[in-house]
């Protein structure tokens, strides 16, 4: 695999112990072609399917899996072993670049006539839970994780949308056990557990831990003969949107205060990381907690806007801001790529 420094991995001002990462529209279209500036060749996956990952999470497993968060942490802490001050960026040019073309994917309506399983929905205050929306989990060095997702639009009508830490070290090894729980909420699975196939990250994470693509993407297998859009929809998304959007993003929060039980969410406006703006990522009021990592953001005021970035990062445990990766031409790479897998 080959190791591609970006400005991101320059340098990290704070301390990696002051980090602390958090971790439906109308008819599908096909997905874009890669001729608007994807690279492709950035894109590293993995094949992901276990025997018996399903029947793994017991229900004991998914409460006691760790938030997702101290994965990021560890990554910023290799990175910023490796890297020092002459690797500052120099111009605003280097770190904000040159936005490419606006890319819009529609979503897919879910066209399963089959009723989720009853779930208690005044159990938890907060957001409803979403069909298209939940928890993953997975086990990385032997402990179990977890954080959240969103089903995407995708042709293989398969695609799970993540925080790249949430299946891959960054750098290092890939998840195992990934399983996504759609509208998850106090420990019921309303619409199954869905079981990935196979995991895709960008090389700039898989290899070197860059938080300016801290973003991934599961394929999952079908369950019960059915494709997870089919059952439960899939987001739209957008790709090289204006910056300083307004936003709502979703997570299960489960570090204190939160349990994780239940889906929360945030909303603002959009502003760049004034402490690390070598990431090139954004940041809106939010106080969700670790297991959040991974959440879809959503442009406009709820769930059924185009997807266009997830949950990533906030500074400390008083954070008052969500950060998000910047979802470029290098993350609509390995969208496509994971979207056409078969």
């Amino acid at each position: 695999m080959t190791r591609t420094k970006t400005l991101s991995t320059s340098l990290f001002s704070l301390t990696a112990a002051a980090l602390l990462a958090l971790g439906s529209g109308g008819g599908a279209t096909a997905a874009p072609s890669m001729s608007n500036g994807t690279d492709a060749s950035s894109v590293s996956s993995n094949s992901a399917s276990d025997s018996n990952t399903a029947d793994y999470w017991t229900p004991e497993r998914m409460k006691t899996a760790v938030s997702g968060d101290v994965l990021a942490t560890k990554a910023l802490t290799r990175a910023q072993a490796a890297v020092g001050l002459a690797d500052l960026p120099v111009s605003p040019e280097q770190v904000f670049p040159a936005l490419g073309r606006a890319v819009t994917i529609e979503g897919q309506k879910a066209t399963s006539t089959t009723a989720p399983s009853a779930v208690d929905r005044k159990a938890n205050p907060g957001e409803s839970p979403v069909s298209r929306i939940g928890k993953v989990f997975f086990t990385l060095g032997g402990v179990n994780y977890v954080c959240s997702g969103n089903s995407v639009t995708s042709a293989n009508q398969s695609t799970v949308s993540t925080a790249g830490h949430c299946l891959n070290e960054g750098p290092g090894a890939f998840a195992s056990n990934f399983t996504f729980v759609p509208a998850y909420l106090n420990g019921a699975a309303p619409y199954g557990k869905w079981t990935a196939k196979a995991l895709y990250t960008t090389s700039q994470w898989s290899s070197s831990g860059n938080m300016q693509y801290d973003t991934g993407f599961a394929v999952m297998n079908t369950l019960n003969g059915q494709k997870l859009s089919d059952v439960v929809g899939a987001s739209g998304v957008q790709f090289n949107a204006a910056r300083g959007l307004a936003y709502k993003s979703f997570g299960y929060p489960a570090a204190s205060p939160f349990t994780g039980e239940s889906p929360k969410s945030c909303s603002g406006t959009a502003a760049n990381d004034p402490y690390n703006p070598q990431y090139n990522t954004q940041g809106i009021p939010c106080n969700m907690t670790g297991g959040s990592s991974g959440g879809p953001w959503f442009i406009g005021t709820g769930s059924s806007g185009y997807q266009n970035s997830v949950n990533s990062y906030g500074y400390g445990s008083n954070s008052t801001k969500m950060y998000g990766p910047y979802w470029g031409t290098v993350i609509q790479g390995t969208y496509q790529t994971a979207s056409t897998a078969p």
